[in-house]
């Protein structure tokens, strides 16, 4: 299990890194509620790496937003590697981030299907002038705290592979 003080040295080590690297990060967050942008902003100097952040919990919200056509949501489902891939373009698309990471999933306690069960959370990550990426894990039911804090975990996982790009 990821503990907190962790998160924190992987938060200053990213945003150290990403700052001389003269980069910034834009977040759209849906299962997370805003905890990655939250654990960035916990840094010192962050300010210079966080571009924005999308806490994009609705559907609506992450149509009107960041821009993720309805009918990906309609199809594929809000939890999914379509939405998780639109979801970091558009946080590109409405900012002026030069890496966006997204995340989307089932933190529980209700909610899963035998299809997408609790634990299941898609990310995408999109930088400017390149592809965007897309990772999946399945948690399984690690209780909703457990959930959101190794998405965190993996979504710093993104942005600190996307450093090597």
């Amino acid at each position: 299990m990821v503990d907190d003080a962790e998160l924190l040295a992987r938060a200053e080590a990213l945003v150290a890194a990403y700052a001389a690297d003269g980069r910034t990060v834009a977040t759209a967050e849906s299962c997370t509620g805003g905890l990655v942008a939250g654990l960035l902003t916990a840094v010192p100097g962050s300010s210079a790496v966080l571009e924005r952040g999308f806490v994009t919990y609705s559907n609506e919200a992450k149509a009107e937003a960041i821009g993720v056509p309805m009918h990906l949501i309609r199809r594929h489902g809000a939890v999914s590697e379509a939405v998780a891939r639109a979801m970091a373009a558009g946080a590109l698309a409405a900012s002026r981030a030069s890496v966006a990471v997204a995340i989307t999933g089932i933190a529980g306690p209700g909610g899963g299907s035998a299809e997408k069960p609790v634990g299941l959370v898609h990310f995408g990550l999109g930088q400017r002038d390149g592809e965007t990426r897309h990772l999946e894990r399945r948690y399984g039911d690690l209780g909703r705290a457990g959930i959101r804090r190794a998405a965190v975990a993996d979504a710093l996982g993104l942005l600190e592979d996307a450093l090597g790009d």
